[in-house]
C-alpha cells in the first residue's frame, strides 16, 4: 500500500495540471475565434469601401 501512494500523488499532479492546461487551450481557441471573426468583418468592411470609392 505505501508504494502506492507516491504513484497516486504523481498521477493526481499530471491530471491538475493536464485540466489547467485544457482549460488555457479552449480559452484560446475562444480568443482565436473571436479574432478570426473581427478579421472577416474588417476585411468585407474594406471590400465594401473600396467599392464605393471607385
Amino acid at each position: 500500500m505505501k508504494p502506492l501512494l507516491p504513484v497516486l500523488v504523481v498521477v493526481a499532479i499530471v491530471l491538475l495540471v493536464l485540466g489547467l492546461i485544457v482549460e488555457a487551450v479552449k480559452f484560446l481557441l475562444y480568443i482565436g475565434l473571436v479574432v478570426l471573426v473581427a478579421a472577416a468583418v474588417l476585411l468585407i468592411l474594406n471590400r465594401v469601401k473600396g467599392k464605393a470609392a471607385r
